[in-house]
C-alpha cells in the first residue's frame, strides 16, 4: 500500500466537522422490471401499514390485509428478480473457473447461460399450464378474486427472467467471456 493518510479523501473539515457529498442519483439505466417491482413494493408497504393501524391502533383488524400482502410480496419477488438476472448477480459459483482450460470455461459458462434460459423458459410454460388446469374457479381466500392473477404475475416475471436471460447470454457471447469466467468484470464491462 502506498502514499499516506493525507491522499485519502477528506471527511473531516478544518472546523471539526462532518462534510461529505452523496453521489447524485442517476435513474437513467434503471430497468422497467425495477419500476415495476418498485410499484409493488410500494403497495406492499401501504397495505402493511393499513393492516398495523387497522390491527393496532383501531383495535379492528382488517381481514384482506394478511392475503393481500402475502401476494403483493410474492409479486414484488417475481418481477424483483429480473433485477438479479439484468445485473447477473445471482448466486453463482466461480471457484472451479479458475482452473479449468480457458476453452472448457467458456463451454461451461455458455452452458450454465443455456441452462438458466432453459428453466426460465420452462417456468413460463409450467407456470401457465398450471394456471390453465385451476382455472377461473380457483379463488383467494378472503377477497374474492382469481388466483391467476397471482400466477399471472408470476409467469411474468419467469418470462421477464427468460427474456433478459436470452440477453445476458447475448452478451456474453459477443464480448467472449462471462463473469463466472473473469469474476472482476461486470455486466457494463464491454
Amino acid at each position: 500500500m502506498s502514499g499516506s493518510i493525507d491522499d485519502l479523501p477528506r471527511v473531516m473539515g478544518e472546523d471539526g466537522e462532518f462534510h461529505a457529498q452523496d453521489e447524485a442519483v442517476d435513474l437513467v439505466g434503471t430497468p422497467p422490471e425495477a419500476w415495476v417491482a418498485l410499484a409493488f413494493f410500494w403497495a406492499l408497504g401501504l397495505v402493511v401499514i393499513y393492516q398495523f393501524i387497522t390491527r393496532y391502533l383501531l383495535n379492528d383488524s382488517a381481514a384482506w390485509t394478511e392475503e393481500i400482502a402475502r401476494y403483493l410480496l410474492i409479486a414484488t419477488v417475481f418481477t424483483g428478480a429480473t433485477i438479479g438476472v439484468i445485473r447477473n448477480n445471482h448466486i453463482q459459483v466461480d471457484f472451479f473457473y479458475r482452473y479449468m482450460p480457458a476453452r472448457m470455461a467458456r463451454v461451461m459458462a455458455t452452458a450454465v447461460d443455456v441452462s438458466r434460459i432453459a428453466f426460465f423458459s420452462a417456468a413460463v410454460v409450467l407456470t401457465l399450464m398450471m394456471m390453465d388446469k385451476l382455472g377461473s374457479n380457483s379463488r383467494m381466500t378472503v377477497v374474492d378474486l382469481p388466483m391467476n392473477w397471482v400466477y399471472g404475475v408470476c409467469a411474468a416475471g419467469f418470462a421477464a427472467m427468460a427474456w433478459r436471460s436470452m440477453g445476458v447470454a447475448w452478451l456474453h457471447w459477443q464480448r467472449g467471456y462471462s463473469v463466472l469466467e473473469r469474476p472482476e468484470s461486470t455486466m457494463q464491462d464491454r
